[in-house]
C-alpha cells in the first residue's frame, strides 16, 4: 500500500461553487479520527475532528449524523422491520432481537462542539440530531469536535464482529458520519437495511489496535515501516509493544471502511498502468479455499482493467478485496465479501459486482437509498458484460437472464416503481428484482433505443461529467440525449417512475401488409424482422415519434409511430411469410409470445 496521496486522473469538483458556470454544488467534509480498539471487549473510543464546508446557498441551523451501529439493537427499526416484512432476509431474520447487551452495536456521543462551543444533541435511533449554537452561512467552514464510544455488534449484515467465517472485525459504517445535505435538503434517513449516502471529503484516520492484527481497507497506509508491516512485500516485523497505530489517509472519498483479523494473509497484485490490488483473507481456511483466493487475483486485475476501459480510469493507487465474512458490499477503495465460496462464486458472483460498484456508487455517488437502481442496476449491467468478455462466454445478450427476472417481476403484480425508496418496498424480493435487474435492463434497453455505440459513449461521458459528484436519474438521461441528439425523457418517466410495461404484438400479416399493436402503456421504437416467402429477410426500424429522431441503424427506416395510436400498419414490396418484433430480445417486452406471426 503506497504512502503518498492519490493521483486523481479526473477533474475534481471545487469546494466553492462557481455559479457563473453551473448551479451545481455539493458539501465537503474533512475527517480526522483517532480510534482506540479493545479487541477483547469489541469496544472502542474515538475522537473526531470534522471540518464541514457549506457550499450550499442555504443557511444551516442544524446538522445530523448517522449512528449506523445503533441499528443492531433489539427493538431498533431494522430489527422490527426485519421481523415484520412479508419476506424477511433470512440472513437477518430475528437475530437482532436476540442480541445480548455485550453483543449489540452502539455509538454513544459523549461530547460535541462547534468551533469550541458545546452543542445540544439528541440520539434518535440511528440519527444524531444537533442544534447549532450559530448557523452555518453559505461558503462558511466550521469545525466539529466529538468524543464518542462504540461497540461492535456481532455481525448480522455487512458490518460487525465474529462472523460465521471467523473474521474478527468488519468495520463498515462504524463512525459518526455527517449526513448529506443537497438541493433536496437533509438526507438523515434512519438505517433500516438499505444502502447509504455520504459527503465527499478527505479522511485522516489513526487506528490503534492489538499488534497481532492485520488491517486493510480504505486509503493509503502512511506508516507501514514503523508498525512493522511491509504492505508491498508482505513482510511482518512487529515492534515490541501491545498495540500498534495504523495511520491511513484517504483523499476524495465519501466513506471510510476497514477490517482487521490476526489471521489475515495479505497478497498484492499490480494492475498494469493501474492500482495495486490488495487481498486480505484468512489463513485458517482450507487449502482449496486459500487457493481460490490465489486464483481470483489475476482475474481481479482483468476486471479492474475492463471497468476502467468501459467506464473511466480508476483514479486511486490502490483497491482492496477483503474477506469480511458476509455477502458482499462496496466501500471506498475496497470491498468486504464472503471468503469461503467457490472460485466461480467469488470472482463471477461477488467480486465482479462489488468491483463494478467502485464506478457506480463510489465514484459516481448517487443516493443509494433513494435511487438504488442507479448503482445496483448499472453495476449489474457492466458486471454481466465483463463476465461475458473476460470468461469468453460468447453470449449475444449477456443480460438475458436479467431481462427474464425483470419481466417476471413486471408480471407478478408485486412491482413498485423505481422511484420507491429502498426501505419502502413491500417485499425484499421486489426491491432486489427492481434495483438489480430492472436497473440493469434500464441501461441495456437504453442501448436498444439509442444504439450500442451511443450507449458506450454515454457511459464514458456520464463518468467524465459526474465523477466525484452525486448524479441523479435525470443526469444519465440528459447525458444520453447530448450524445445521441434524441429526446429521451419519456424513457426515464415511463420505465423508472411508473410500472407501465412494454407489450407490442404482431396483430396481423396479410400478403405484403403488416399491422402491429401496442398493448402495454409504455412506448418504444420498434426493431422488426420480416421474412418473405422467398426466404429473404429484411430489417425494419419504426421510430418512436416522441424521440424526434432515430438511432443509427442499417435497417430500413419507415414512418414514425406516435404513441397514442394503438395500431400501426405498413406495407412491403414482397409477400410476407413471417414477422418478428425485436429478435435481439433487447426490448423488455413483458409478453414475447405475441411478438411473432
Amino acid at each position: 500500500m503506497v504512502t503518498e496521496p492519490a493521483i486523481l486522473t479526473t477533474p475534481q469538483t471545487p469546494t466553492t461553487p462557481s455559479l457563473s458556470k453551473s448551479t451545481y454544488w455539493q458539501q465537503h467534509v474533512d475527517y480526522k479520527m483517532e480510534i482506540d480498539m479493545d479487541v477483547n471487549t469489541y469496544q472502542y473510543k474515538g475522537k473526531q475532528t470534522l471540518v464541514y464546508t457549506n457550499n450550499s446557498p442555504d443557511v444551516l441551523n442544524r446538522v445530523y449524523y448517522h449512528l449506523y451501529f445503533n441499528a443492531f439493537q433489539p427493538g431498533s427499526e431494522m430489527d422490527v422491520r426485519s421481523r415484520t416484512i412479508a419476506d424477511p432476509d433470512r440472513r437477518v431474520g430475528d437475530r437482532i432481537s436476540k442480541l445480548k447487551p455485550n453483543e449489540i452495536g452502539y455509538i454513544k456521543v459523549n461530547s460535541l462542539k462547534q468551533n469550541g462551543k458545546t452543542l445540544k444533541h439528541e440520539t434518535v435511533g440511528t440519527v444524531l440530531e444537533v442544534d447549532l449554537v450559530k448557523p452555518i452561512q453559505p461558503g462558511e467552514s466550521v469545525t466539529f469536535n466529538m468524543d464518542f464510544d462504540g461497540q461492535v455488534p456481532v455481525q448480522i449484515r455487512r458490518s460487525g464482529r465474529n462472523n460465521q467465517e471467523g473474521v474478527a472485525l468488519s468495520m463498515a459504517q462504524w463512525y459518526p458520519k455527517l449526513a448529506e445535505y443537497d438541493f433536496e435538503g437533509w438526507h438523515a434517513h434512519p438505517y433500516i437495511g438499505r444502502e447509504f449516502h455520504g459527503v465527499w471529503g478527505d479522511f485522516d484516520v489513526k487506528l490503534t489496535i492489538d499488534k497481532n492484527y492485520v488491517v486493510g481497507g480504505t486509503g493509503y497506509l502512511q506508516n507501514p515501516n514503523s508498525i512493522g508491516h511491509g504492505y508491498e512485500t508482505g513482510e511482518i516485523n512487529r515492534p515490541n509493544t501491545d498495540k500498534l497505530t495504523w495511520h491511513f489517509v484517504a483523499p476524495k472519498v465519501h466513506d471510510f471502511t476497514w477490517a482487521a483479523d490476526p489471521d489475515y494473509i495479505h497478497d498484492t497484485t499490480q494492475v498494469p498502468n493501474g492500482p495495486m490490488l490488495h487481498f486480505f483473507y484468512k489463513k485458517t481456511m482450507s487449502e482449496e479455499q486459500k487457493n481460490n483466493w490465489k486464483r481470483i487475483q489475476p482475474k481481479s486485475v482483468e476486471f479492474m482493467q475492463y471497468y476502467s476501459e468501459t467506464v473511466g480510469k480508476y483514479p486511486y493507487k490502490q483497491y482492496s478485496i477483503i474477506q469480511g465474512g458476509d455477502g458482499g458490499m462496496e466501500y471506498g477503495m475496497c470491498t468486504l465479501l464472503l471468503g469461503e465460496g467457490t472460485y466461480e462464486g467469488l470472482i463471477k458472483g461477488v467480486i465482479s459486482h462489488e468491483m463494478a460498484h467502485t464506478w457506480f456508487q463510489f465514484l459516481l455517488a448517487n443516493n443509494e437509498s433513494k435511487h438504488p437502481w442507479m448503482d445496483e442496476g448499472f453495476s449489474t449491467y457492466i458486471e454481466y458484460h465483463g463476465v461475458n468478455i473476460i470468461f469468453n462466454e460468447g453470449k449475444t445478450n449477456p443480460l438475458e437472464g436479467v431481462y427474464n427476472a425483470y419481466i417476471a417481476l413486471a408480471n407478478s403484480g408485486r412491482e413498485q416503481p423505481l422511484t420507491t425508496h429502498g426501505d419502502r418496498y413491500t417485499f425484499n424480493r421486489s426491491y432486489s428484482l427492481a434495483s438489480y435487474y430492472k436497473g440493469g435492463v434500464f441501461l441495456s434497453q437504453l442501448g436498444y433505443i439509442m444504439g450500442e455505440e451511443n450507449l458506450n459513449l454515454t457511459i464514458k461521458k456520464y463518468f467524465t461529467d459526474f465523477v466525484f459528484k452525486h448524479p441523479k436519474p435525470l443526469d444519465i438521461i440528459r447525458t444520453a440525449e447530448k450524445i445521441s441528439g434524441l429526446e429521451l425523457n419519456w424513457y426515464l418517466t415511463d420505465f423508472a417512475q411508473t410500472t407501465n410495461t412494454i407489450d407490442y404484438a404482431v396483430k396481423s400479416v396479410k400478403g405484403n401488409s403488416v399491422t402491429l399493436e401496442r398493448i402495454g402503456l409504455m412506448p418504444m421504437p420498434i426493431d422488426l424482422t420480416v421474412t418473405y416467402t422467398d426466404g429473404v429477410t429484411e430489417e425494419f426500424y419504426i421510430p418512436l415519434q416522441m424521440m424526434r429522431g432515430e438511432k443509427p441503424t442499417a435497417a430500413t427506416i419507415i414512418k414514425d409511430w406516435a404513441w397514442a395510436y394503438p395500431t400501426y400498419t405498413f406495407e412491403t414490396k414482397k409477400t410476407i411469410k413471417s414477422v418478428e418484433i425485436d429478435p435481439s430480445g433487447l426490448m423488455a417486452d413483458v409478453d414475447r409470445g405475441n411478438n411473432k406471426k
